[in-house]
């Protein structure tokens, strides 16, 4: 079982679930997860590497935050929680909601992450993602980010069906198994705890343009691996191609959203080769 550990970063303090010995890798999670979306992934890597998987800023049991849902933010979370580590360099890893930070990352910080794996999301408005685009956003980004506690209003008391709908969607019906779903709900259970994880696709605006000014002015040069399923598909790599340099991409079929716990050992097929540096690259 990982040890949880309670870290001081940026002025929050995050839950952290540690486990293994090695070269050291940073998993974030998305929405509605808690580092607790990579519990077949920490198992499957933890006989080689130290893997970090932090609760984000104001999620599951990482301390409440006013502010700072955005990707830079985020990232310098990331970035604060390695150094207090003591963890010089690592390789990360993001889904969802951990997609533009980890991005972010490593392209201010590329001394600090040696590669990067990248998961069913979109970076802002980035080339690339026009077709997956063509009717609109996702619903649930509109609803999310509407007048300021809407969709708190609305879904206060209904917290449990509105995370059981992702869970079946992001697993193509399948669901998650019972001890998991139950810790998900319990992280996005109460008013403050779904305004906390809201903040962050109302937050999606200022994320969209601290990109956008990020790839003006540089390249991601670390290794970069670009991993898609159902609906996002090849669209991330789509965007990543032409502002980065050695560039690798996956679409894994049969597979949805929540690629960890949906094909786990689908998911470790590809990272295990790519974290070790022998992957090869795709054409």
């Amino acid at each position: 079982m990982p040890e949880l550990r309670r870290v001081p970063v940026n002025g929050v303090e995050l839950n952290v679930a540690l486990v293994g010995s090695g070269p050291a890798v940073l998993l974030l999670h998305g929405f509605p997860h808690t580092w607790e979306l990579w519990t077949d992934v920490m198992a499957g890597l933890s006989g080689r590497y130290r893997v970090i998987a932090p609760d984000l800023r104001g999620f599951g049991a990482s301390s409440p935050a006013a502010s700072g849902y955005d990707a830079g933010t985020l990232a310098e979370d990331a970035a604060a929680l390695l150094t207090t580590l003591g963890v010089s360099s690592a390789a990360v890893v993001g889904i969802d909601a951990g997609t533009a930070p980890a991005f972010l990352l490593a392209l201010r910080r590329p001394g600090l992450v040696r590669r990067l794996v990248v998961v069913e999301s979109l970076l802002g408005r980035l080339p690339g993602a026009e077709d997956f685009l063509a009717d609109g956003p996702p619903w649930w980004f509109g609803f999310h980010s509407a007048a300021p506690g809407l969709a708190e209003t609305v879904l206060e008391g209904h917290e449990a069906a509105y995370v059981d709908w992702f869970l079946r969607a992001g697993t193509l019906g399948d669901g998650v198994r019972p001890a998991l779903r139950d810790a998900f709900v319990r992280a996005y259970t109460g008013r403050q705890a779904l305004s906390r994880a809201f903040s962050y696709y109302r937050a999606l605006p200022e994320s969209a343009v601290q990109i956008e000014q990020a790839v003006a002015t540089a390249r991601l040069t670390v290794p970069t691996m670009a991993l898609g399923a159902r609906p996002v598909g090849a669209a991330l790599e789509r965007q990543l191609r032409p502002v980065t340099d050695d560039l690798t991409g996956h679409v894994i079929e049969d597979c949805g959203h929540i690629i960890p716990l949906h094909r786990p050992h689908a998911l470790l097929t590809l990272l295990r080769p790519f974290l070790a540096g022998d992957g090869a690259k795709a054409t």
